[in-house]
């Protein structure tokens, strides 16, 4: 052997190997090695492997992008030239809402806070771009009063103009994944419960919201679409109070074989007890979740206040805990609740089924809750039950 050589040799190049590019790990290698026209030497114990690794991934994600950028355009994406981005509305768990014009039409923006930026490897971000087209497939070509409207989307390779004020992540690649839908003014449903659970609702006005939810959960299962993540949080009100489902980022179109569609999937305290048990489940996890929505719309409060997520999950598969009904909510509304959580998924109605059931249910006589500050006494048994 060469005089030159060193005796800690373990990664050899050969002859053929010398005329490829040497990529990320010449850059990396801390130690000269010595090599000839023949041979190519490196030290194993002075080559920086988490280098290497952060390189090869960032390689990837280019050759990722930049397929991306070759491939032909969807139909919905849309002109990043005619979007304007203005301030944050909303913080999700992966991206962040702003609201902004697109082609002069008020709209929300969601950025997805994920990207080029070098922290997730390839893959999570493969599985996150894969969550993201997911949504917007199932989106795209829906069309029904009570779903948010789709605008478009951009799959992130085309620099974004992000506002830079304080109140906006820095963090967000120029580049992130967005897509645009139609701007409702009226907040979540969550948010005008909470601001009316003093003073409850008028029992039209719970009757109103709650066939809203069903028309479109209804719409959605004739698509063959199951939400899966249905709650108060997720349905928005326009500004004449009709409400509409929106994020649809755990949507997927229901499996023929219900085995297939197993895993915990939703938010604690609205998922039915066959997806907290990870048993197959099918559409009738959204009738469960409706029901608890039903009785949230109804009281303007929450379910669960003083139980755990532990303690929620478990009661709910083992000792078919569900909310606890008002005595002064009528028959009519109660069953309606009753059917649509109940433990067992095949007795829960479809949605067409229950939409017909609320259409039934007269308004005329009030029955709405009663606020708590007039709940002594006999109110529940009054001719006219609340507002």
């Amino acid at each position: 052997m060469d005089s030159n050589t060193s005796e800690d040799v373990e990664i050899v190049k050969s002859p053929n190997e010398l005329n490829k590019p040497e990529g990320p790990v010449k850059s990396i290698a801390k130690g000269s090695g010595s090599f000839s026209n023949k041979d190519m030497f490196f030290r194993a114990d002075k080559i920086d492997l988490k280098s290497l690794d952060i390189q090869l991934e960032k390689h990837l994600s280019r050759v990722w992008s930049k397929n991306i950028e070759n491939r032909p355009k969807e139909e919905w994406e849309i002109d990043l030239a005619k979007l304007d981005i203005r301030h944050v509305i909303a913080h999700g768990t992966y991206g962040t809402v702003y609201r902004g014009t697109y082609d002069n039409q008020d709209v929300a923006v969601k950025l997805l806070d994920w990207g080029e930026d070098g922290i997730a490897t390839t893959a999570e971000t493969a599985a996150l771009r894969a969550s993201f087209r997911q949504e917007v497939a199932v989106w795209h070509k829906l069309d029904h009063p009570n779903v948010t409207k789709f605008v478009g989307a951009s799959m992130g390779t085309s620099n974004l103009k992000i506002p830079s004020k304080n109140d906006v992540d820095s963090s967000i690649p120029s580049k992130a994944c967005c897509v645009v839908v139609e701007y409702l003014p009226g907040g979540t449903l969550k948010q005008y419960l909470i601001r009316n659970r003093r003073k409850k609702l008028a029992y039209k006005v719970v009757i109103q919201l709650a066939l809203d939810l069903s028309r479109g959960l209804s719409y959605l299962h004739s698509k063959k679409i199951v939400h899966r993540d249905v709650k108060t949080e997720n349905m928005l009100l326009d500004g004449h109070r009709t409400l509409k489902i929106a994020d649809f980022g755990v949507a997927r179109v229901e499996a023929q074989n219900p085995r297939d569609m197993t895993g915990e999937t939703g938010t604690l305290g609205y998922m039915a007890p066959e997806v907290l048990d990870g048993k197959p489940y099918n559409r009738r996890c959204d009738v469960y979740s409706f029901g608890i929505c039903l009785w949230e719309i109804y009281c303007c409060d929450m379910p669960y206040p003083d139980l755990s997520f532990a303690d929620i999950s478990s009661a709910v598969v083992r000792q078919n805990l569900r909310p606890e009904i008002p005595r002064c909510c009528p028959s009519s509304l109660s069953n309606v609740m009753r059917k649509c959580w109940d433990g067992n998924a095949e007795k829960r109605p479809e949605m067409d089924e229950v939409v017909r059931m609320l259409e039934a249910i007269d308004t005329s006589k009030g029955g709405g809750m009663i606020p708590d500050d007039q709940s002594r006494g006999c109110f529940c048994f009054s001719p006219a039950r609340g507002p």
